[in-house]
């Protein structure tokens, strides 16, 4: 059967000290964010999902934004190199998580850089995003990794924002949504439905219809709960202020099989 697996990773003590680069510095209310990651990871399970908890990170501040340091194609993880130096620690501890779990294990190596982050799979099509924290090689090395599995890759060029899925992810149908004034060429995509909201933009498919989606985004649940979505809200407040979404606090493990 294929798993529901999600990796999470607890927040760091030193998560106020992480990289912003798109918006200004807030103040990060770390204990905030300690209670809003656990009510994150139980709206997972609540949803049918085995949450897998990486080794903590302290020493990193962005470690919690765990999607960043893996992309997973079929049983084929690819292990990340940060576009930031300052989180290439992060991947040791995943890469023992995903090795665990039976997963066949790769690596991003230099001078490729790719952000878990930049990868938005929709079916066997994977979009990579350019631009930002994943460069060139890193694109290349992504395609001779997962290209012989049945992958189909396509570079996206970003440069509004932080990561390809801070300005685009995908509903179960396979309808890219975004708030376009962030999406550098939505023609790209078969498919585009825009969001009237920056955070709307961004969801994790549950299963059954449902969308994990923050509460900062009420009028895209609106629209998609009209296009007969279930929104399922969470405040994600403290980690906004470091540019996360709902997508990069969790790794979603869909075809492990086990």
């Amino acid at each position: 059967m294929p798993s529901q697996k999600a990796l999470i990773r607890r927040p760091s003590p030193r998560l106020a000290e992480g990289l912003v680069t798109h918006i200004e510095r807030a103040k990060v209310d770390v204990d905030l964010a300690v209670e809003q990651w656990e009510a994150y990871a139980e709206a997972l399970r609540t949803h049918g999902w085995e949450t897998v908890e990486v080794d903590p990170a302290d020493d990193c501040p962005d470690s919690v934004f765990v999607e960043d340091t893996v992309v997973v194609f079929r049983n084929v993880a690819l292990i990340s190199r940060p576009g930031a130096e300052s989180r290439r620690g992060e991947t040791a501890g995943v890469e023992e998580a995903v090795a665990r779990l039976g997963c066949s294990v790769n690596w991003i190596w230099e001078p490729g850089t790719l952000d878990g982050g930049d990868i938005l799979k929709v079916g066997d099509t994977v979009y990579v995003g350019r631009g930002g924290r994943t460069n060139a090689a890193g694109v290349q090395q992504l395609r001779a990794a997962f290209e012989p599995l049945g992958a189909r890759v396509v570079a996206v060029p970003v440069s509004k924002v932080l990561h390809l899925k801070s300005a685009v992810t995908a509903l179960p149908d396979g309808t890219v949504i975004g708030h376009e004034p962030l999406v550098d060429t939505p023609s790209l995509f078969p498919r585009f439905l825009a969001v009237p909201e920056e955070s709307g933009a961004h969801v994790v498919l549950l299963g059954g219809g449902k969308l994990l989606m923050a509460e900062s985004a009420p009028k895209t649940a609106e629209l998609l709960a009209d296009l007969s979505h279930e929104p399922v809200l969470v405040d994600i407040s403290e980690f906004e202020k470091l540019e996360g979404c709902v997508t990069c606090l969790s790794v979603r493990l869909r075809e492990l099989y086990v």
